[in-house]
Parts: C-alpha cells; structure tokens; sequence
C-alpha cells in the first residue's frame, strides 16, 4: 500500500474541555481533528506540492460558562527538508552542532517542568538575552493567563505519515516552535528524556523534544518553521531515534546527528528500487504469461541482487558500533531449542511411522546438514527450513504405500524426493514464484493459522494417546507372563482360603456379590500409573504458561529493559530446561513417555535396482504433490517473514531459495533423511528475535512497532551447527526432555505465532464490545457488517482446511496442496462477488 510521510505544522489548537498545565488539552482537541483527518484529508496530501492549509474555527458551546474564549486553529502540512538539495538543513545542522544544547535523561515529568529546564540552559548560553516567562508565555495560546487560561502550545511541527487508512501520528517526538522578539538569533535545544511520558492522545510516549526559537524578523530560509523542518525531519526517521536512544554522551549525539545528515544527503537511486520490486513476485508490474518462458532470469536476478550484500550477512551486529552481541547469542539459543525440539518430535513421529526407517537421530542430523547449507547459501537468512508434520504425514503415507505393494520403502522414498526436487528445481527456473502476486495477505494468514492450529493438534493428540493408555488401561509391571500368571494364581489360592471380608497382606477384598469377588491385584504385578498422564498434562501447560510468561516480561515494567529484553528472548529454553528438570528429576519415580533412539548407520543409501520402471513412473505423482505441497509452504513462509512490518532492507529471494531448497532434499532424498523445507512460525519467530522494538499507546490500545532488523546468517548457521553436535547427546541428556515438555512448546510456538495474525484480531473482535474496538485501518474503513462477514468466510476455508488436513484418513491428507491452491481463485474471483474489492483490499492491507 502506498504511504506518504510528511510532517504536521501545527500553529495552534483547540482544546476539546477544560483546561490543563501540561498540555493535555491540546492534544485531545488534537485526537478530535485527527479523527476528521482520517476520513478527509488523503487526496490533498497527494495533490499538494510543498503546504496544504486547512483552517478550522472553534468556538466553545458554553458561552456563559467561566474562562470562555475563541480560538482559531490552523493546521499545515510542512514539505520534509530535502538534504540533498536544500543547503539551508546543513547549515542549520552545523550551526546547531556549533553551539548545541543537548540534554540527555531529563526527568521532567510535563511539558512545563521540560520546557523550564530547558529555557534554563538556553537562558545561561544567551547570557541573560532572554526572559524565561516571556518565552513561556510565547511558547502558550493562554498568554499568561491574563484572559483566558487554555494552556496549549501555539506552534508545534509533528510526524505523521498518510495512508489510504487514515492518518498515524509519531507519538515519541515534539519539536515546538516560537518566535521571541527579545532574541538576537536563533536557539535550538534538544531534550531526551529519561522514559516515555504520556502528554496527550497524539503525543502519549514523549521521548525527546526539539525547542526552537528564533526571532520575528529574520531571512525566510531561517525562520522557526524553516528551522523545525530540519531537525524534523531528521526525528521522522524511527531507526535514527531509536540510535539515540542507546548514545550516552553529547558527542555520541552529536555524530549520530552527523550520520543522519549524511544517509539524508545520499542520493537515492530508483533503478535500484525497480530491481528489487521487480525481483520481488508479490510486487512490481501484473502477472503476465511470458514471464514463465523467461528461464533462469528470476533466479539470475535473486543472486546479482543479493550477493553484493552477501558479506554484510555475517558483519552486521559484529563490527561497527551497532553491535548486537548479546542479541545474537540468545536468539541462537532460542533457535536451537526452537529448531530442535520440532526436530526431535516429529523424528519420533516418522520413527513410529517408518518402523525405524528414519528416527529422531537421522532427523537431527538432516536438519543440521539442511540447516547450515539453506544458512550459507540462501538468499533469505532469516527463514528457518524444518521437517514439518505435513512432511511427517506424506512420509507416513508412503510407508504405508510401500507395505501395500511390497515396494522397498528407502528406494520408494528417494525416488519420490528425486522428483519433487526436480519439480522444484524447474519451480525455480521457470519463475512459478511469480504466482505469488495472486497471494493476498489474508489467504496466508489462513493457512498460517492453520499450521498454528496444527502444532496444537499435535500436542492435544500426544496428550489424549498418553491419557487412554495410562488413565482407563492396567499396566502391568512386568512383561514375563509366566511370572504374571503364577501370581496371579497365588492371588486366587490365597482368595480361596480366606474366611473374612478382610484383606491380608497382598490381597484386598473390597466386595462380594453373588459368586463374584473384585480385588486389588499386588503392587509388584500392577503399577498404579494415573499419576502419569496427569503430570503430562502439567507439564505440557507448565511450559506453555512460563514460556509465554516470560515472553511477555517484555512489556512490563519489571526489571530494566535489557534484562527484559535478554529474559523475553531466552522464555523458550528456560520454560522447557525448567519443566524437563522437574519432570525428569523431581518426579524421578514416575515413568514418563520418551522417545526411542535406535543403533545403527545414520546413512542410508537407497537400492535403486529394486524399484521397476512402473515403480518409478507412479513416484512421479506423489513427487509432484509434494513438490506442490513445498512450493507454497515455502513461499508463503518467505512472505510472512518478510511483510513491511519487519522493516527487511535487504529483499527477497523467492525463486533462488526455491531451487536451494531443491537442491538441498536431493541430498536429504539420497541419504535417507527427512526432507525439510521453510517453517511457519520459526522464521516469523526469528527475525523478531533480532529486532528492535518501539511501544507506542493509540486511544488506550498498545502497539508495538519493529525499528529494525539485523538480517545475519550466524544465528541461523550456529544455530544448526549445535544441533549437529547434538547427535552426539542421544541419548542422554536429550532422552531428559520429556514428550510432554515437547507438546508444551508446540503450544508455545502456536500461541506466540498469533502476534501480528489480523483474521485472529478480526475474530476477537466477535467476542469483544464495540467500544473496545482498537482503531485499527479496516476499523475506520470498512463497515462493521463487511468485517464479521470477511472474517466468517475466513473461518469456513479455515474450517475446510483442517477437516482435509486433519483427517484420519492417510489418503485424504495427499489432496491438501491442491485445497491450498484453490483458496487462491477463491480470494481473487469468488469473495469479491459477495464483498466490494474496496472493502477486500482495505481489509488486506499491511498497515494496522
């Protein structure tokens, strides 16, 4: 969606009631002409060259009430400064550098206590050339309070940026204008303050504030205004303030001041944007025909694109002064569990299916070997390739395919991996990825929901299995049924002779009816194992309910930011460390269910001689529905892991990484491994891990907002290098980690990859009252009625997809990439029938 970026003049405002020392007036009137702003002012932004004005008169309603006044209010879009041309922004910037007042963690807690101390340091730097209360009374519309008291700032210059949604503030800056007739030139102090401070609905997370005065009289290129453009639109920038935030000293500022000023004078190049929208499928110019017979170009322009920034892969965060060690060290850590608990779960899957054929120690040593290649040599670092449950399934179903026919099932399955990575291979030559224009937003949220709903599927399915075997079956202590029976006998005997309703030592009569008699059978025959799955059962919501505890420590206000930070991050592996020690130690007399390790090579190399030419042939069908079940798990996972949310500087790679992926269970397929292929929601997972957040509060509702992302490989690549070395630890210690602690974090996972899901906000809002309603875009754009009735025939594909993916039947599961695929025509041909396209495409949109 195309967005527009400019900055907001405000030179006077409105209050809506009452009044207020600390500029809390001001910005509720501002939250009422913002509202009129999100449904009216779009089109003059975009037809308006450098200033639109839009004049407004407010006049109080009570008239007869005390402190009544007029106030008359305009409102103008200021032209950003353009650096690269307009000599003025640096001569401003050195002027300001020359003689700056900076002040770093100021503790004011209003604006009045702010603009005070900052008068202060102007006042001792003018020498007394200035009075502090004329410029505050300069600063107000109240003038003293000598008429009237409506305490508002008179002129201030905001960040906004205007969408076809409406219009979002930039909440944690202010720069504030005023012209001083005492004022033989002109002063600019800039303020960072200690914490986020809430003044106002458009300014609720105040972080730094620009003053700037200047006198009435002067060149028009040196006005406030002029001024206020410069270092505003330096502050528009949300990665520049967040490199502010971390500065500790004035001149550490100062050069970070310096390197804006010289990433705004660089001239940007458009050819290179083209390059890039057209090497992405989801953007650029419509899908044509001839783009499918243009061989090899898709994937010659992922890698002339991407390998220029190849070797800034593995030296962003590591040199420089943006260095993110700390960040990098738990995110691999989050990875390495994230990555192989999966790994080890659905390894006991394919055991259980396979006979042993592939285990959880061949799944291990697949996904390092897949891992570190797809880390290297991948044009899209941050995605994660796994071997999923879908994956589980189709080798599940080939297993049985092979006992149906007598087919040798290492041959079988290589055959069938050799095909689909043929089909993926020329996948990638052909450009295929280009079908993913046809994609909307909301048609993978639904399959990502899905994926979401099959992690907890998984879990719920281990659990049931432990609670019908353990829970309502005897089990017996021993499996000598000799031993069973001659107790079993002794048991009777000692019945027979008994002439009380008692009990001796080993048998316990507890009823007689008729000729039937109930007893306990002794304790060294039956182990009484109800406790068992109940303690599966804490486990598994133990490490759901501390993982997510934990990650979500990060917006509270415990504890200081980093430690939040470094907690939040690390919530994985100490959720599943605790609950693995306490299930596997504390409770070290209860049994628990784990999975199985086999002896035996790591590498099987398939017999192709005992497959028949017909043998082969039937293997291309399955190699094509597997090819096809890949192609849009991986694409659409690429495309999650890079929506304009995550702020990815350094583009996609959809048709190389498709071909990798080929290339990669070509290898997987000839040594017996499982095949692998990007994972919803590791990837999604991950480049959050390396993210930088900002928090801001819109009308009571709070959003986070991604700064930016380290885009490396050497999480990733360590990441899949300790998986590896994990090989070495089967099985113990890895035989510690409890089933249940493995269905706890598939909870985890589904419940962390919701953040950011707009069909699962959209169907809250069908449990929530309409004044609790967050003022999203689609909230202000689209009809209520519309967005109940969109998000209800989302949950009808959802609903269609699990019951074909979910079903018991083996078979059925085979046809469910071409259900996938049908949700396409489905967006794009049969929902705009029943819904306007307007509405579809607002609702799609990638803004909040």
């Amino acid at each position: 969606m195309e967005t527009k970026k400019v900055l907001h003049f405000v030179p006077s405002e409105a209050p809506s009631s009452g009044s207020s020392k600390n500029g809390y007036v001001f910005q509720e009137m501002e939250l009422k002409d913002g509202k009129e702003e999100d449904y009216g002012y779009d089109s003059t932004i975009s037809h308006k060259d450098h200033i639109c004005d839009n004049q407004i008169q407010i006049s109080v309603s009570d008239s007869d009430g005390p402190g009544f006044g007029l106030l008359n209010t305009t409102r103008k879009y200021v032209k950003p400064m353009n650096f690269q041309e307009e000599v003025r922004a640096h001569r401003d910037l050195d002027s300001f550098l020359a003689q700056a007042t900076i002040l770093l963690d100021e503790r004011a807690a209003t604006l009045d206590e702010a603009l005070r101390e900052m008068l202060t340091h102007v006042v001792e730097e003018s020498h007394g050339g200035c009075d502090m209360d004329e410029v505050m009374n300069s600063l107000f519309t109240d003038a003293g309070g000598k008429e009237v008291d409506v305490h508002l700032l008179s002129e201030t210059i905001q960040g906004v940026t205007a969408t076809s949604t409406g219009i979002h503030y930039q909440q944690s800056w202010l720069c504030i204008l005023s012209n001083v007739k005492s004022l033989q030139r002109r002063h600019v102090c800039v303020a960072r303050l200690e914490r986020p401070q809430n003044w106002g609905v458009n300014c609720q997370e105040a972080r730094y504030v620009i003053l700037i005065l200047a006198p009435p009289r002067t060149k028009s290129t040196k006005s406030a205004v002029e001024l206020g453009r410069t270092f505003a639109t330096m502050f528009a920038d949300i990665s520049f303030r967040q490199k502010l935030l971390e500065t500790k000293t004035e001149e550490e500022f100062k050069q970070q001041l310096v390197q804006q000023r010289q990433q705004l004078s660089v001239v940007t190049e458009k050819v290179v944007v083209e390059e890039v929208e057209d090497a992405d499928p989801r953007r650029g110019k419509d899908l044509q025909c001839k783009d499918f017979f243009k061989a090899g170009k898709g994937v010659y322009d992922d890698l002339r694109r991407r390998l220029p920034l190849y070797p800034s892969d593995f030296t962003d965060g590591i040199t420089g002064r943006d260095r993110c060690l700390l960040k990098y060290t738990t995110t691999a850590i989050f990875l390495y569990i994230a990555i192989l608990l999966p790994a080890i779960a659905f390894g006991s899957l394919n055991d259980e299916s396979t006979r042993g054929e592939i285990d959880v120690q061949k799944t291990i040593v697949g996904q390092s070997i897949g891992g570190v290649i797809y880390s290297l040599f991948a044009g899209s670092p941050l995605v994660i390739p796994l071997t999923t449950a879908p994956l589980a399934i189709f080798i599940s179903v080939i297993r049985g395919i092979c006992d149906d026919y007598d087919l040798n099932f290492d041959a079988f399955y290589a055959c069938i991996g050799l095909w689909n990575s043929f089909f993926l291979i020329l996948g990638g030559l052909f450009n295929v990825s280009l079908l993913m224009k046809l994609f909307k937003r909301s048609t993978e949220e639904v399959i990502a929901l899905f994926i979401s709903i099959a992690f907890v599927g998984d879990a719920v399915k281990g659990t049931v299995k432990v609670f019908k075997h353990f829970y309502h079956k005897p089990t017996l202590a021993t499996t000598n049924g000799t031993l069973v029976i001659q107790e079993i006998t002794e048991v009777l005997e000692k019945m027979k002779n008994q002439t009380g309703l008692h009990s001796n030592e080993t048998v316990s009569l507890v009823g007689h009816m008729e000729e039937h008699v109930s007893v306990f059978l002794p304790e060294s025959l039956v182990l009484c194992t109800r406790e068992r799955p109940i303690l599966c059962l804490l486990l598994m919501l133990g490490t759901l309910w501390l993982g997510y505890a934990l990650y979500l420590i990060k917006r509270s206000p415990y504890l200081n930011d980093k430690i939040r930070e470094v907690v939040s991050d690390c919530a994985l592996p100490i959720s599943v460390v605790i609950f693995s020690f306490i299930g596997s130690y504390l409770f070290l007399d209860i049994q628990l269910p784990v999975f199985s390790v086999h002896e035996g090579p790591v590498f099987n190399f398939p017999p192709f001689e005992k497959l028949t030419g017909m043998n082969t042939l039937s293997a291309v069908g399955l190699g094509f529905l597997l090819a096809l079940l890949i192609f849009i798990d991986q694409n659409i996972v690429i495309s999650l892991t890079h929506v304009p949310e995550h702020k990815l500087l350094k583009g996609t790679a959809f048709h190389w990484d498709l071909m990798l992926t080929g290339f990669i269970n070509i290898l997987m397929s000839c040594l017996g491994l499982p095949w692998m292929h990007a994972a919803f929601p590791h990837s999604s997972l991950h480049a959050r891990q390396l993210a930088k957040v900002e928090q801001h509060v819109e009308n009571g509702h709070l959003y986070s907002t991604i700064v930016s992302v380290k885009e490396t490989r050497l999480t990733s690549l360590a990441a899949n290098i300790l998986i590896g070395l994990s090989a070495f630890m089967l099985p113990v210690p890895l035989q510690w980690i409890p089933k249940p602690v493995l269905y706890g974090l598939f909870l985890y996972i589904a419940a962390t990859s919701l953040d950011g899901n707009q069909m699962v906000d959209r169907m809250a809002l069908l449990l929530k009252e309409q004044t609790s309603y967050p003022p999203t875009h689609y909230i202000r754009r689209v009809p209520q009625r519309k967005i109940h009735f969109f998000t209800g025939l989302q949950m009808i594909q959802l609903i269609i997809l699990c019951a074909f993916g979910m079903y018991p039947l083996p078979y059925m599961k085979m046809v469910f990439p071409l259900l996938m695929i049908l949700l396409v025509p489905v967006r794009t041909s049969l929902l705009p029938r029943v819904i306007d396209a307007k509405y579809l495409d607002i609702m799609d949109a990638q803004h909040m």
